[in-house]
């Protein structure tokens, strides 16, 4: 069971912290697809695919004390941030993960905007489509985002940029 947990740990480990319930979200969802060992299942939700398997272990990291979520108030609205407790840390330390080296690819995954991991998650859930139906996809689907041409042609380019960094990551390895 702990399994998948741990390798939640370690993304947030890896990352440092992470703000942001739909960055979280996003972030595994793009790992998932460039074929790093996460298997939860996500369906396409209001801010592009959602995973409430992901939320539930989330949850159950957050009250076996293994997580830090801070709640802030930004405005309008509740912000979260997560961080590994030193209990997750000791607990990580003791877990034997056969993952592959993700920390400069949740690093930088980290880095972007969760508007942009939006973009580059709803891309990657219609991968099966043509580039043309997935710019109408988008276009449709999040047009109150209002992402630009420029903008998905960046987040095809930036999929091939994180492929790139998990291929050097594991080739240093």
């Amino acid at each position: 069971m702990m399994k998948e947990h741990a390798k939640l740990m370690e993304v947030i480990s890896s990352a440092g912290e992470i703000i942001g319930r739909k960055k979280l979200q996003k972030m595994i969802y793009i790992a998932k697809k460039i074929e790093l060992p996460f298997y939860e299942k996500y369906n396409f939700h209001f801010y592009g695919p959602y995973s409430e398997e992901l939320t539930l272990r989330i949850e159950e990291l957050c009250n076996l004390g293994f997580l830090n979520e801070i709640h802030e108030k930004k405005g309008g609205y509740f912000q979260y941030r997560y961080s590994l407790t030193d209990a997750g840390s000791d607990f990580l330390g003791h877990y034997d993960l056969d993952l592959p080296p993700l920390k400069d690819c949740m690093l930088n995954l980290n880095e972007q905007s969760s508007r942009f991991l939006e973009l580059v998650s709803t891309i990657l859930y219609f991968e099966g489509h043509s580039k043309k139906e997935v710019k109408e996809k988008v276009f449709t689907l999040k047009s109150k985002q209002r992402y630009t041409e420029e903008e998905v042609n960046e987040a095809y380019l930036y999929i091939e940029k994180v492929k790139d960094i998990i291929k050097n990551e594991v080739a240093q390895h």
